[in-house]
């Protein structure tokens, strides 16, 4: 046995599964999950086998009817969505739908939508479940899921990097953006969801590395040719400009020739 990693959609999250060693990487396989069977396929074969009990297994190698029978679901996937966001309509409830997934075996039905609120949808998942027959299950989720559901261009001109490769979205904080220098302007620093740039957290270590030891912005130091405030800080090239003297003469320098006041 060796442990494999899976995604269900192009853009979506990795999961572990056990299989035979006979499976490789692009092979369309039947897991089992939590949910019932999925449709998924392999995108990476793991060196290791840490704790491989835990994991669920890969049940099978997909077939030809396997491959069918998932466009089917696709398509009937859509015609529910369209059916609940119909159903959201005559309930007047205030969420918008944005997704809908059966199970392989089709022994659940999830949609996900977005809400400002919390919503009762009892009645709402009622209804579903006797029209489809099946279990629902109901998740709200967040703007940046949304996002990454849609798509779209980010600012960059590229398309947005939840949707394209990120398998996983981790919590950006606004002092990634203070660390970088950035003017807080939500329309420079916002994606398309609303929220802070996922980008924001690729070089944040690299800032935060290369600023050790920096002056900030405000701050006084002590240079050779008098004391000088510091008025703007490149921290990748680890220089910054000050104001020395009653001239305000503007200079630029090494942070190494200089030492802060305490």
């Amino acid at each position: 046995m060796k442990l494999y990693s899976v995604i269900f959609k192009s853009n979506g999250k990795a999961y572990y599964f056990n299989g035979e060693d006979y499976l490789k990487t692009n092979d369309y396989v039947i897991v089992e999950t939590e949910k019932g069977f999925q449709y998924g396929q392999i995108n990476a074969l793991l060196d290791e086998l840490p704790n491989s009990e835990k994991y669920k297994n890969i049940i099978r190698q997909a077939t030809e009817e396997d491959e069918n029978n998932y466009y089917k679901l696709l398509e009937e996937s859509q015609k529910a969505l369209q059916k609940c966001k119909e159903l959201v309509k005559q309930f007047d409830l205030n969420m918008n739908v944005i997704s809908a997934d059966f199970t392989f075996d089709k022994s659940q039905l999830m949609f996900s939508f977005v809400s400002d609120e919390r919503v009762d949808f009892r009645e709402l998942a009622k209804k579903l479940a006797s029209i489809y027959h099946t279990r629902i299950e109901l998740r709200q989720v967040g703007a940046r899921d949304k996002a990454k559901e849609i798509g779209g261009v980010g600012v960059c001109g590229q398309n947005i990097c939840c949707g394209r490769f990120l398998d996983h979205i981790d919590a950006i904080s606004m002092n990634m953006a203070k660390n970088q220098n950035l003017a807080l302007n939500p329309s420079k620093i916002n994606g398309l969801c609303g929220r802070l740039l996922c980008c924001l957290q690729y070089e944040d270590e690299n800032y935060i590395e290369c600023s050790k030891g920096m002056p900030s912005v405000g701050e006084t130091i002590k240079m050779q040719n008098g004391d000088g405030k510091v008025i703007s800080v490149d921290v990748l090239n680890r220089k910054c400009k000050v104001l020395i003297g009653s001239n305000k003469e503007e200079i630029e320098f090494g942070n190494k020739n200089a030492r802060s006041i305490k």
